[in-house]
């Protein structure tokens, strides 16, 4: 950055306003100010203006009375937010220039902003388009979660292997927030509940935290509202013991604030411990009772009457993670605001909204009922109380049978008791909704089949979306133009509107100048990871990406697999007219999952093998592109051709990586799972690669008996590839190191890895035929980017906002 005492002295206002805020706010005179005080002074100047939308916004609200929105989220991926402020309040162009006076280079103290280390995949970034569509729409809202001082960790890769460490987000302080000592809540956990004679029942927890709301501006499209993101962070009552601190115990006087900085400090700690578990549920009931309490306070001080809640406040539970917020919400009211049990019941359940996101059970929370137990003993009665009259009413159907009240139970009776958070959520809720189509149904066939068919009308789908002024407008500014400039801006207000662009795709002039974008955006992204990674790729080669949280049923080790059959083939065949091809991974593993981290190693093993042949040459470069988060899909995602999206068919509720890539002009190989269904009949089945098994196939398949050995000796190609990772070719330092891992899919193969195989690499080849005619393939990718303006994060929350909410 060239800042130095002979810049020109600025004579544009707002370089004027910038300049003071780094003077008289961050302390610094302009001849010493470093990167991060410029993107300080810059952020405090744009705050000013969005501190005053803000303002006006609460104010409107309050003077209409309007109805608001709460969305309760354990993750909020919210990523940089100065790019994302300045586009939505039209500010880029002359912010850039008024930097520019001072010498300094807006593009480049953006890239030094920290993300966010709020959330870790899709949960928390849908959670933050749909925070930024509320806003967008001019709908009052409100998002609540934690203030993750480490919050997911950051990836390292060390020879190959996922190392995690702190996420120091909050090193340089964060100029977005505001905390809000006024608005602390009492939170607590343990002790015991007394009941009195007069009915009254009082629990005196044993230990206790204050929660301090922690609040951050979310800017609406055009500034037309700002709402507020609000976080919670734990503080002890009594931050330090004075008796044991001069007693010489100098640990156990900071025990009381080190237990409750404990809770704030790292999002989704490894639970296969107990500690682990419990302090997970802790985190969780910690933000659920602060978010509670404070909508319920704000409620009874604007509307007086708690028996108007569900008119004037909508709860969203996003996933299991809020769930204790059902029990706490009925504590609230039986305990503190007097009302009956049946009463209070009736205005939870017409409060709450419920959002599942997995059909995984390990995914759908419970807890041992022991810890529950002892951790939030009147929770636990009010549970029991709960699933007292749920049985009952159960049991007056004469259809239900004893498998049909087990499975309703808020209470797993085989084995070890614990507490279904789902069962819960699902019972607490007047609405239900999946996020994808599929999904949606198989909600209804699965998981929740008997309370389906107790409650038919509850379930709804809500497909996700994605909002296009983060995953179009502000990461591919160059596609953007292109795009405003045949059809003009209107798609800029609603994506809906995109479908005119689907007149250009045979104009071939168009077409070059759509394909001479997306190069320019592969060339910037070889150049980063040349620079991160020291790779060198063609950006001429088709860039084939998947990039997503590591797991089994997303499939990552189809991919790798079949690379590794692709390059045996490459090798044999040299005389073959081969696609080059660049693929991408990135995506982190839970700290605990031992597989999802094994993957992570071979896919960098294989990569240090392939690269390093020079048989291959640039046909087949492969890069696991370490700590994926929102800046770097934000790198990613433009440049790629080929979106994969894999996951064994019934297993992905929806994906919204999916949506981004189709949105930024890439083809999607996908299988018919989540919202892939809904992309292909959107684009066409001419524009999208589909292959694999069904859902409906795949548990077939199980039930029948599947035998993957016998699939993997009939697949030459696939057999060879797995004998050569299972032999060490690939780790030769261990050779045994991937034999469990192979050994998994001869033996039981849950995730059809082996199944879908041969009609995955039938894809693949297809997609290198598609490639070979440069027209055909950006004709495709028209049509992609002009079909799928329907997965706007606009359009999920005008369907929440008028079927659930009621606020529209």
């Amino acid at each position: 950055m060239n800042v130095t005492a002979a810049a020109a002295t600025p004579t544009d206002p707002l370089a004027d306003r910038i300049l003071d805020a780094l003077i008289h706010r961050i302390g610094k005179d302009r001849d010493a100010a470093r990167p991060h005080d410029w993107l300080a002074a810059t952020i405090l100047t744009i705050r000013d203006e969005i501190i005053d939308r803000w303002m006006e916004s609460t104010k409107a609200a309050h003077a209409a009375g309007a109805k608001r929105v709460y969305y309760l989220s354990l993750e909020f991926l919210i990523g940089r937010l100065l790019r994302d402020a300045l586009s939505n309040l039209g500010h880029n162009d002359a912010v850039r220039d008024a930097l520019a006076t001072l010498g300094v280079d807006l593009a480049e103290i953006e890239e030094i902003e920290p993300d966010a280390a709020l959330g870790n995949g899709g949960l928390g970034r849908l959670a933050a388009c749909f925070m930024e569509s509320l806003a967008s729409l001019e709908l009052p809202a409100y998002g609540y979660g934690i203030r993750y001082v480490n919050g997911m960790f950051r990836q390292r890769i060390d020879d190959g292997w996922q190392m995690e460490l702190p996420e120091t987000w909050l090193a340089h302080g964060n100029p977005w927030e505001f905390e809000r000592r006024e608005s602390a809540y009492f939170v607590g956990f343990g002790g015991e509940v007394v009941a009195h004679d007069n009915g009254q029942v009082h629990w005196s927890p044993v230990e206790a935290v204050e929660a301090v709301a922690v609040d951050t501006p979310v800017v609406g499209w055009r500034g037309k509202r700002v709402n507020t993101l609000r976080l919670w962070t734990a503080k002890a009552f009594d931050p330090i013991k004075l008796d044991k601190f001069n007693e010489g115990d100098f640990q156990g006087a900071l025990s009381g604030q080190m237990r409750a900085e404990t809770l704030t400090r790292v999002l989704y700690p490894n639970d296969s411990t107990p500690a682990g578990q419990e302090l997970r549920l802790r985190q969780e009931y910690f933000f659920s009772s602060a978010s509670i309490q404070d909508i319920v306070r704000r409620h009874v001080q604007y509307f007086g009457d708690i028996a108007t809640l569900p008119d004037k406040a909508a709860i969203q539970l996003n996933d299991t993670h809020p769930a204790v917020s059902v029990a706490e919400l009925m504590r609230l009211l039986t305990d503190h605001h007097d009302m009956a049990f049946d009463a209070a019941w009736d205005l939870t359940r017409r409060t709450f909204g419920y959002t599942n996101h997995t059909l995984l059970p390990e995914a759908l929370e419970s807890w041992p009922l022991p810890l529950f137990e002892r951790l939030l003993p009147r929770h636990m009665q009010i549970v029991y109380a709960i699933n007292a009259k749920l049985l009952r009413e159960a049991r007056a159907n004469a259809d239900v049978d004893d498998r049909a009240i087990a499975a309703i139970s808020l209470i797993e009776e085989g084995g070890e008791r614990r507490v279904r958070m789902a069962n819960l959520a699902f019972a607490g809720s007047h609405s239900v909704n999946g996020v994808a189509a599929l999904h949606t149904a198989l909600m209804k066939q699965t998981v929740f089949a008997d309370l389906h068919r107790m409650y038919p009308d509850r379930i709804n789908n809500k497909t996700n979306g994605i909002t296009p002024r983060r995953w179009l407008q502000q990461c591919n500014p160059a596609l953007t133009a292109l795009i405003r400039e045949a059809i003009g801006d209107g798609f800029c207000d609603d994506a809906e509107k995109l479908p005119a662009l689907a007149a250009h795709a045979d104009d071939a002039a168009f077409r070059e100048r759509f394909a001479a974008v997306k190069r320019s955006n592969k060339v910037a992204l070889a150049a980063y990871i040349k620079d991160s990674m020291g790779l060198r790729l063609d950006p001429d080669a088709l860039f084939d990406v998947q990039i997503k949280r590591i797991h089994e049923y997303k499939r990552q080790l189809l991919n790798i697999v079949e690379t590794v059959a692709l390059y045996d083939q490459i090798r044999s065949h040299p005389e073959r007219d081969w696609t080059p091809r660049v693929k991408l991974f990135a995506g982190k593993a839970a700290s605990s999952y031992h597989n999802a981290k094994l993957i992570i190693k071979l896919a960098n093993d294989v990569a240090r093998r392939i690269n390093a042949d020079p048989s291959v040459g640039d046909l087949l470069k492969i890069a696991f592109i370490p700590n994926y988060n929102v800046s770097l899909a934000e790198k990613i995602i433009p440049a790629a051709d080929l979106s994969e999206q894999i996951s064994t068919a019934g297993m992905e509720a929806s994906g919204t990586g999916n949506m981004k890539f189709a949105l930024n002009g890439a083809l999607t190989i996908g299988t018919l799972d989540g919202a892939n269904i809904e992309i292909k009949d959107r684009v066409g089945d001419d524009h999208i690669f589909i292959f694999g098994m069904t859902a409906d196939e795949v548990a077939a398949k199980r039930a029948d008996g599947y035998r993957p050995r016998d699939v993997i000796d009939a697949s030459p190609e696939l057999a060879q590839a797995l004998a050569a990772i299972a032999s060490g070719v690939f780790s030769p330092d261990d050779p045994k190191r991937y034999e469990g891992l192979v050994a998994g899919l001869y033996d039981h193969d849950w995730f059809m890895v082996a199944a879908d195989f041969d009609a995955f690499a039938g894809a693949q080849r297809a997609v290198d035929a598609r490639w070979q005619d440069r027209a055909v393939w950006t004709r495709s990718t028209i049509h992609n980017v002009a079909n799928v303006g329907w997965f706007s994060s606009d359009r999920t929350i005008r369907d929440y906002a008028r079927e659930i909410w009621g606020v529209m």
